[in-house]
C-alpha cells in the first residue's frame, strides 16, 4: 500500500508550506498530496482552506486578496514559534521542491465552494512548465472541475474525491473521466465500495493517521492513503511487511 504525505509532512512542519514539502521530499514515500486556491490577481498558491484564518496570523478569504497581500502573513507560527517566517506558497514554488524527485503529486483544486474560473487551465499551464505531467494527479469535490481538467489534460491522472457515499457509486465514478475514487478510510469497508474495488476501480483513502487502521487498511484492497503522519505509518507498515 502506498503513502501520500497530506499537506506535505503536516504531522511534524505547518501545513502547505514549503518547509512540509521540502521535509516531505525527504521521505522514501510514494506522494504527496496538496491544495490550490486561486488569488484576486489570479495566481495559483497553496492553501487548504477558503480563508487563511486558521493557518496564519492573518484574516479573510484567498480569493479576495492579492498574493503580494497573502504574503504580509505568516503560515507557520499558528504551529509553533519556531517556524515562524513561512510564507504561502505558489503552485510554481512547491512543483519545484519535487523537480528532482519522483514523487507522485496530487493537486487538489479547491473549487468545491468558490467556483475559480478558468483555475483549471492556469494549473495545467503549470504543470506543462514544471514538464512533469506523468507525475501529477488532479482530485477535487468539484467533479465539473474534474471535466474541465480531463479536457485539457487528458493524459493526466484524476481522483474524484466524495465526502460521503452515494447511491450506485460504481456508475457514477464510471461516467467521470475519473482514474481513481478518492474517499474517507472510514467507507472503505462499505459494501459499495468493496465493489468498486472488485470491479478493479483504483480507490484511495484519506486521512489516515492511526497506525493501527493503516495497517487493517493494508488487506482492504486500497491502492494508498493519505496521511498527515507518514514517518510514523511507513515506520509501523515496514514493521509487519
Amino acid at each position: 500500500m502506498k503513502l501520500f504525505a497530506h499537506r506535505g509532512f503536516s504531522g511534524k512542519y505547518p501545513e502547505n508550506t514549503l518547509l512540509a514539502f521540502r521535509k516531505a521530499a525527504e521521505l522514501d514515500i510514494f506522494g504527496v498530496e496538496f491544495d490550490v486556491h486561486l488569488t484576486a490577481d489570479r495566481q495559483l498558491v497553496v492553501i487548504h482552506d477558503e480563508t487563511i484564518d486558521r493557518t496564519s496570523n492573518g484574516s479573510g478569504f484567498v480569493k479576495d486578496m492579492t498574493l503580494k497581500e497573502l504574503r504580509q502573513y505568516d503560515y507557520g507560527k499558528w504551529f509553533g514559534e519556531q517556524f515562524a517566517g513561512e510564507k504561502i506558497p505558489t503552485l510554481r514554488e512547491v512543483l519545484a521542491v519535487f523537480k528532482e524527485t519522483d514523487h507522485i503529486l496530487n493537486i487538489e483544486i479547491k473549487s468545491d465552494i468558490f467556483e475559480y474560473k478558468g483555475i483549471e487551465q492556469l494549473i495545467s499551464e503549470e504543470i506543462e512548465m514544471a514538464g512533469i505531467q506523468e507525475r501529477i494527479i488532479i482530485s477535487s469535490f468539484n467533479h465539473e472541475s474534474i471535466q474541465r481538467f480531463h479536457q485539457l489534460q487528458p493524459t493526466i491522472q484524476t481522483g474524484v474525491l466524495f465526502s460521503s457515499l452515494i447511491v450506485d457509486i460504481n456508475s457514477y465514478v464510471n461516467s467521470l473521466p475519473g482514474d481513481a475514487l478518492h474517499i474517507h478510510y472510514y467507507h472503505i469497508y462499505r459494501h459499495a465500495i468493496q465493489r468498486v474495488i472488485e470491479d478493479g476501480c483504483t480507490v484511495r483513502a484519506f486521512t489516515v493517521n492511526d497506525a493501527a487502521i493503516a495497517r487493517q487498511l493494508q488487506t482492504a484492497g486500497i491502492e494508498a492513503i493519505f496521511t498527515d503522519v507518514p514517518d510514523i505509518i511507513l515506520s509501523s507498515l515496514h514493521r509487519i511487511s
